[in-house]
C-alpha cells in the first residue's frame, strides 16, 4: 500500500468554497501519487474558524463553537472525496462539542473509507494548554478500525507519548499519529514517540504535522513539523526505522510504499520480539531495590 502523510499549513479562508477547493486539491494530489491512505494532522481544522471572521478565530471558545457548527459539512466533504479519489482519509482533527460526552469540547479525528465507512477517534490525554486555558477534555475510547487496507489505530499527538495506549492498539498494523506542535522540541517529542511505538508494537506509525504561522489563533499560532512514516528497525524495514520523512516545515505530502505483510513477518520472527515479550515486564518493575554506592 502507499501512504501519504501531510505537512499541512493553516490558511485564512475567505469562504467555504475556498476550503472545499483546498481539501479537494490536497486529497487529489495524494491520490494522484497513488496513495491508498492520506493522513492529515491534529487541529488542522482550526482554519475553519476563520470563515466566521478574525474575532471568532482569535477566541478559543467561539472558534470551537464555529467549527462544531460546520463539522457535519466538513465530514460530508471528506466522505465524498474519499469515495471520488478512492483513498482512505484521516481528516485533520477538530475541537468539537459533543453533547453525549459532556459540556466541554473534545479533540476528534475522523477516518473515511472509499466505500463510505466513517470512524471517529477522540484524543485521550490532554496537553497542559488543552487543559488550561482551552478546556479540551478526553473523549470517547480508543478504537481499532478494521479496513480494507489493514487494521488501523489513531493516537492523536500527545497520546502517542504514552506506550500503554499503543499497547491497547497492539492488533493495529498501522498507528496514525496526527500532530500539532508549536516548537521544534514538541515535534521531536512526538517523532521520537511515534518511532518508539513502532518499535514496541512492531507496526508502522504515520506522523502528520501542521506547519507554519497562524497568528490569527492563540491555539495554533506557531507550528513546526513534517510528515514521517516509521517502522521497527528490523528485518525487511530500514535499519534506521525511518521509511520516509519530509523536510521540516515544508508544506506537502510525504509519500512511501509500505508492505503490511512485513509487519506480520517481523511480529512472528523478527530479530527481536518486543510485542510478544511485553508481558515479561510485569513483576520485574516491582523488583527494584535500592543500593547505595559511595
Amino acid at each position: 500500500m502507499r501512504i501519504a502523510t501531510a505537512a499541512y499549513p493553516l490558511d485564512v479562508l475567505a469562504n467555504w468554497g475556498e476550503y472545499e477547493s483546498k481539501i479537494d486539491d490536497w486529497i487529489g494530489a495524494a491520490a494522484g501519487q497513488g496513495a491508498d491512505l492520506a493522513v492529515f494532522p491534529e487541529y488542522g481544522a482550526m482554519e475553519l474558524a476563520t470563515l466566521d471572521g478574525p474575532e471568532v478565530a482569535g477566541d478559543l471558545e467561539r472558534s470551537v463553537q464555529a467549527i462544531t457548527r460546520r463539522i457535519a459539512e466538513v465530514d460530508d466533504l471528506h466522505s465524498r472525496l474519499a469515495a471520488q479519489y478512492r483513498v482512505h482519509v484521516l481528516a485533520a482533527s477538530a475541537p468539537v462539542f459533543d453533547a453525549d460526552l459532556g459540556p466541554r469540547p473534545v479533540n476528534r479525528a475522523r477516518l473515511f473509507t472509499p466505500a463510505g465507512g466513517v470512524g471517529v477517534q477522540d484524543k485521550q490525554i490532554m496537553t497542559r494548554y488543552e487543559r488550561d486555558p482551552w478546556g479540551i477534555v478526553p473523549g470517547g475510547p480508543l478504537r481499532l478500525f478494521d479496513t480494507a487496507i489493514g487494521k488501523i489505530g489513531v493516537l492523536i499527538c500527545y497520546d502517542g507519548e504514552f506506550p500503554l495506549l499503543a499497547r491497547a492498539l497492539r492488533a493495529a498494523e498501522l498507528i496514525l499519529v496526527p500532530s500539532c506542535t508549536e516548537a521544534h522540541a514538541g515535534y521531536t517529542r512526538v517523532r521520537i514517540a511515534a518511532m518508539a511505538r513502532a518499535l514496541e508494537t512492531q507496526c508502522v506509525t504515520v506522523m502528520a504535522s501542521t506547519v507554519g504561522a497562524a497568528a490569527w489563533s492563540p491555539a495554533v499560532d506557531e507550528n513546526t513539523g513534517t510528515g514521517g512514516i516509521f517502522a521497527p528497525p528490523d528485518t525487511g524495514f530500514p535499519p534506521t526505522g525511518v521509511i520516509a520523512e519530509g523536510t521540516l516545515d515544508q508544506p506537502g505530502w510525504t509519500v512511501a510504499d509500505v508492505d503490511l505483510d512485513q509487519v506480520a513477518r517481523v511480529r512472528a520472527d523478527g530479530g527481536v520480539l518486543n510485542r510478544l515479550h511485553w508481558g515479561e515486564q510485569a513483576g520485574r518493575d516491582a523488583e527494584v531495590t535500592s543500593l547505595r554506592l559511595d
